[in-house]
């Protein structure tokens, strides 16, 4: 093995610093560890993650983890080390190279957070290496899951551990050595949970049967491809399986399994999984084929509200009905297993793509189930929730602490302004051109069927680019307004006599969006090409802008309501 001398001499001076404090306590997971998409290192730029294989033995009583993972690599570059992400709270047993074992410090070193490996050789392009990392400890603890990420140790009614990850804004470094960044993901993870026999561990993928281990404990064995670093999960309860199959309007049949709790209100369970196919058709009528079809759409009930874990979904919503018509977090849980595991951001930056696009599936289900008016309503809820304070889209590199936060980034506006900037997208360009290009997002092809597409890495330059495609037109002056700038367009009507001018206004161009307006009660459209168009209006007459709510943009009366709701008054 190459020594350490080898190493960034940053990696020396950082270990040395560390190595000067003494821990008293247990050792807390990072600034690092607790967010994820940070900028990949070189390294890791250069390799394809070909596998990882996880043994994970849960420890309830002792809120502990044991954990063994072999990861394999090929290279696309020459390298001689390869860095991983993996929560410093954990102890390193042992850390193997293509059946070697290497030395602590020598050949391997943890900073904080960032596991760096010495391969032992120059390792070529096209050229594979194993990993086989051994780990144990106490996981970061979730405080208030799934808004940030770790370990939800709770207990069911009767009891029992209920147990759940939640690692979305934190990363997969919480519990398994991993590349903590969307573009990271494996293309294929097994995974073999151990539990105490009396509970279940419904996880990603198929199942592979699960084994007696003669000790009081029993491993579930299950196995994932192209899984979402974020969406791979640890589920762990007393639960009841329920069964069934769709038959989907593709020709295959997808299977559908919901783990509940035995304590749930009697045939609530039943009537939520009554609501599977309904939703998959939706989707599958809306956007394609379910992405994960050869595995399963699975859902878990879990101690935390949601997470669209890639087909285990979690569902924390309590079985609540709020006059929807649907449960609202099964439906949008489920947006992602298409927008986010299936096409998943290129970086954290564009993770209204996931957010945006995956919440507008709740105003379209509630037209499908019910028509216009359910739809309406609920965009105009969503209307007045927006703070408009940062853009969806920055354009240069964020993590995802920096994107959530209301303080730093777009926050909830990722939801639902990136919702109603998909419905003024759809109003402009007509169904057939929204929905094929949204099609083409999530599959890389218009003709999407099961078993001729595999999941893909997206931008808002590639939606922009395959929209501008289907509308035959350069829709630039659309996303620049209302991706990348904070505040809405604003419509300015001005009168003098008997003629009105309508101007758009706060917009970094041009801004040429077609404006309706209602004149004592006839409707007209307005050219807007250059920004502005000036018409004939009696003096006196009721002017109506935009009379059916097409048009995104700022509203006095809304501004009213939300500056009182911060004021408290």
């Amino acid at each position: 093995m190459i020594r350490a001398a080898v190493l960034s001499l940053l990696l020396i001076a950082s270990a040395q610093a560390t190595s000067a404090q003494t821990v008293a306590c247990p050792p807390a997971s990072s600034a690092f560890t607790l967010t994820t998409g940070t900028e990949r290192a070189p390294e890791q730029v250069q390799v394809r993650f070909d596998r990882a294989d996880l043994s994970i033995r849960v420890l309830p009583d002792q809120k502990r983890i044991e954990g063994a993972a072999t990861l394999d690599f090929t290279a696309t570059a020459t390298l001689h080390w390869l860095p991983l992400e993996l929560d410093g709270v954990f102890t390193i047993r042992s850390i193997v190279v293509d059946g070697v074992e290497l030395s602590a410090d020598d050949d391997w070193r943890q900073e904080d957070g960032r596991l760096w490996i010495d391969l032992g050789r120059e390792l070529q392009a096209g050229q594979s290496t194993r990993l086989r990392i051994v780990y144990d400890g106490a996981p970061h603890q979730a405080k208030n899951a799934p808004w940030d990420g770790g370990f939800v140790w709770s207990t069911t009614p009767d009891g029992k551990p209920w147990i759940a990850t939640a690692v979305q804004g934190a990363g997969c470094d919480l519990f398994w050595p991993c590349i903590d960044h969307p573009q990271g993901e494996p293309g294929r993870v097994d995974l073999h949970i151990t539990v105490p026999s009396d509970l279940s561990a419904p996880s990603n993928g198929r199942f592979l049967g699960k084994t007696d281990n003669g000790d009081g404990t029993t491993t579930w064995n299950w196995t994932a491809r192209d899984a979402n670093t974020y969406a791979i999960a640890l589920n762990i309860g007393p639960y009841v399986e329920l069964s069934g199959d769709y038959r989907s309007r593709f020709g295959n049949v997808v299977p559908m399994r919901f783990w509940h709790l035995p304590t749930a209100p009697a045939g609530r369970p039943e009537a939520l999984f009554a609501e599977f196919p309904k939703m998959l058709d939706f989707y599958e009528a809306t956007v394609g084929p379910f992405p994960f079809g050869d595995e399963k759409m699975g859902v878990v009930e879990t101690p935390h509200l949601g997470m669209e874990h890639q087909t285990i979904n979690a569902y924390g919503n309590g079985y609540k009905l709020d006059g929807k018509g649907y449960d609202w977090l099964l439906q949008h849980e489920l947006a992602h297993e298409w927008f986010g595991n299936q096409m998943t951001n290129a970086t954290w930056d564009d993770m209204w793509l996931h957010e945006g696009l995956g919440s507008y599936m709740q105003p379209l289900y509630a037209r499908w189930l019910n028509g216009d008016r359910y739809m309406e309503a609920e965009l105009a809820e969503m209307r007045k929730s927006l703070s408009n304070r940062f853009p969806l889209v920055s354009g240069r590199a964020q993590d995802s602490g920096t994107v959530y936060s209301d303080a730093t980034g777009p926050g909830l506006d990722l939801y639902y302004k990136g919702a109603l900037v998909a419905h003024s997208l759809r109003l402009l360009i007509g169904d057939e051109a929204f929905f094929r290009s949204l099609t083409r997002l999530v599959y890389d092809r218009a003709d999407p069927r099961p078993g001729n597409f595999r999941p893909v890495y997206r931008t808002t330059p590639d939606f922009i680019r395959i929209v501008n495609e289907e509308a035959g037109r350069d829709l630039g002056w659309f996303f620049a307004a209302y991706v990348y700038q904070a505040a809405l367009p604003r419509l300015v009507l001005t009168r003098e006599g008997d003629r009105a001018t309508v101007a758009w206004a706060d917009t970094a161009g041009t801004f040429p969006m077609p404006v309706e307006v209602e004149v004592d009660g006839r409707l007209r459209v307005l050219d807007m090409a250059s920004g502005s168009t000036r018409f004939p209006a009696r003096a006196g007459a009721h002017i109506l802008l935009d009379p059916h709510n097409k048009l995104l943009r700022q509203l006095d009366f809304i501004d009213a309501y939300k500056a009182r709701e911060r004021g408290g008054g």
